[in-house]
């Protein structure tokens, strides 16, 4: 596999294929996401107008299988950056890092690590002091919760993150099998970039939130 970040013309031409990659990935648990096209397009345009933004791909020969993506903070929704109004950490010390998204065939290689370090080191590069990124609230008796989930705590603390209590997002979408849109609750985590944190463990490995 090569991991590699995108920029300019090569940034724009896997737009689409990214779009593709978020369906198929966030229709599992725990987004059961029912997306379409249209919106993946509008959605992902920012990355392709801002100029803090990066994207991540990891490519098996020509086929983009994963990607990881991020922004300033400021630049992203409003609805994300919201609820940050009542803490001590300014907008434009933040980077959000958004989607993360790896074909199940891929996990378990050190795809997911390989995205954050990508994410953190361009963050530091634009002067940010702290990285973010926020996961949905699922009930734990949800019915579509699958018996084998295993969440991805343990590989976000690995990376130094740890939740921010009470900030927490709200966002739509249509879940898979329903025929509108509800709020979600999302949590955030949140890293200071200063922070060391200990060698990649390659067992925490898979796809991580928008």
């Amino acid at each position: 596999m090569d991991i590699r970040v995108l920029k300019g013309d090569d940034l724009t031409a896997v737009l689409d294929d990214l779009a593709r990659l978020r369906i198929t990935v966030f229709r599992d648990w725990p987004y059961l996401y029912d997306g379409n096209l249209d919106y993946e397009r509008r959605y992902l345009d920012a990355y392709r107008t801002s100029p803090g933004a990066i994207v991540v791909g990891a490519f098996d020969g020509g086929d983009l299988v994963g990607a990881a993506t991020g922004t300033p903070m400021e630049d992203h929704a409003a609805d994300f950056a919201a609820p940050f109004a009542a803490t001590p950490y300014p907008l434009d010390e933040i980077f959000y890092c958004a989607e993360s998204v790896l074909l199940p065939a891929y996990r378990g290689r050190g795809v997911g690590h390989a995205f954050f370090e990508a994410r953190e080191a361009h963050a530091r590069a634009l002067g940010r002091r702290f990285s973010a990124f926020c996961a949905v609230i699922r009930p734990a008796d949800h019915p579509a919760r699958p018996a084998a989930y295993r969440p991805l705590d343990a590989f976000w603390r690995a990376r130094g993150y740890a939740p921010l209590p009470g900030v927490i997002a709200q966002f739509d979408w249509t879940d898979r099998g329903d025929v509108q849109q509800t709020r979600k609750p999302l949590q955030f985590w949140l890293r200071n970039l200063e922070d060391e944190i200990p060698p990649a463990n390659p067992a925490f490995t898979g796809k991580t939130p928008r």
